[in-house]
């Protein structure tokens, strides 16, 4: 068991992780799901918001099982590792708010991240600013962390808080599968409690099992690995340490070479799937989610696996990216192939505002 654990804090763990992410991603597209989108933790998050009626984008509606097999995973290898330990009470609201700000952002570029890294690897262009804008806002927070930013300690809490977040993935497994409806309005339209999508990316997916099958796989490997495309980025900068970053190249390497076996590699800037291709606010709306997964302390995949090991605040966090896409889908900022929506550049901004507010007024003394 020593040298297990040993083998996943060396490089290899995040490369091994990186790797399974870049090869099951685009087989899990070829399979159904959208493409460039075989894990997109912000978009399959905005499903499944739309699936419990949280929003009414009838094309995005959908209880991504990945998202379900992230948290299992995830309290699957904490539990043989002795390292579930239930945690919370560190700027609960705030952590909410940078969820749903984190959100916001990603939906604006159409995709977390994860997804930045994917489209790449699928020959979409538009990522190239969406990247570059994750990096700046990374270096945003970094400054903000140089200078004393904390969101403070969270403490031991009871066994029972630890397992609420597993407990409701379990729910949604079972929503997935049963499919309840309470009946029909006048007019013919489900009533809920879940909506599924009868067109669009809501309505591309993979079969479940398999979709979960990878999710659990993803979820235990990035547990034990650390994973985490976000601190990879952070820690490079800030420690120059490259350890987690041999994750990103791996997942890009490996996506691109299955991408291309797979005949899945476009290359070009127009008509890539679920994606538009507005530069600015493709930057703009990455800056805001980068900053955000920053002051957070990791990207929306770290906060999930963080939730299946009892960590109360990343589920908080995970509950605030929920609330963002309500807030998107609701009030016009989420973008579409389309181009930008209405309200989303301002959204963006408010945003920021927010993060930059965050970051300078929650802060450690720092010991000269």
């Amino acid at each position: 068991m020593a040298s297990f654990k040993g083998f996943f804090s060396s490089r290899w763990g995040p490369i091994i992780t990186g790797l399974a992410a870049g090869i099951l991603a685009p087989i899990l597209v070829k399979l159904g799901n959208p493409g460039n989108m075989g894990i997109c933790v912000a978009c399959f998050t905005r499903d499944v918001a739309g699936a419990l009626g949280l929003h009414r984008a009838a094309v995005v509606q959908y209880i991504r099982p990945e998202i379900i097999g992230f948290v299992l995973g995830a309290l699957v290898a904490s539990l043989v590792a002795r390292e579930f330990k239930p945690r919370t009470g560190s700027s609960t609201f705030v952590r909410f708010f940078l969820g749903m700000f984190a959100m916001v952002g990603a939906l604006v570029f159409l995709g977390c991240p994860w997804r930045a890294y994917l489209r790449l690897s699928g020959g979409d262009w538009n990522a190239v600013p969406g990247i570059v804008g994750l990096v700046v806002g990374i270096l945003i927070g970094v400054a903000f962390l140089r200078t004393g930013f904390s969101l403070g300690r969270n403490r031991p809490a009871p066994k029972a808080l630890g397992w609420w977040m597993p407990a409701l993935m379990v729910v949604f497994l079972c929503f997935l599968i049963f499919a309840p409806q309470f009946g029909r309005d006048a007019e013919g339209a489900p009533t809920g409690p879940v909506f599924f999508s009868a067109t669009g990316p809501g309505s591309m997916f993979a079969p479940w099992f398999i979709s979960l099958g990878v999710g659990l796989l993803i979820g235990i490997l990035a547990q034990r690995s650390r994973f985490c495309i976000v601190g990879a980025i952070r820690d490079l900068v800030m420690m120059r340490d490259a350890h987690l970053f041999w994750g990103i190249v791996a997942v890009v390497a490996a996506a691109t070479i299955t991408n291309l076996l797979l005949g899945q590699f476009r290359p070009g800037f127009e008509g890539q799937p679920v994606a538009h291709t507005n530069a600015v606010w493709n930057f703009g709306g990455m800056v805001l989610a980068g900053l955000a997964f920053t002051l957070a302390g990791g990207c929306p995949g770290r906060q999930l696996f963080l939730s299946g090991e009892g960590d109360g605040d990343a589920a908080v966090f995970a509950l605030g990216m929920l609330g963002g896409a309500f807030v998107a889908h609701t009030y016009s900022t989420a973008s579409s192939p389309a181009g930008v929506a209405a309200f989303g550049p301002a959204a963006v901004i408010v945003g920021l505002v927010f993060c930059v507010v965050v970051g300078l007024t929650m802060r450690e003394r720092v010991e000269g």
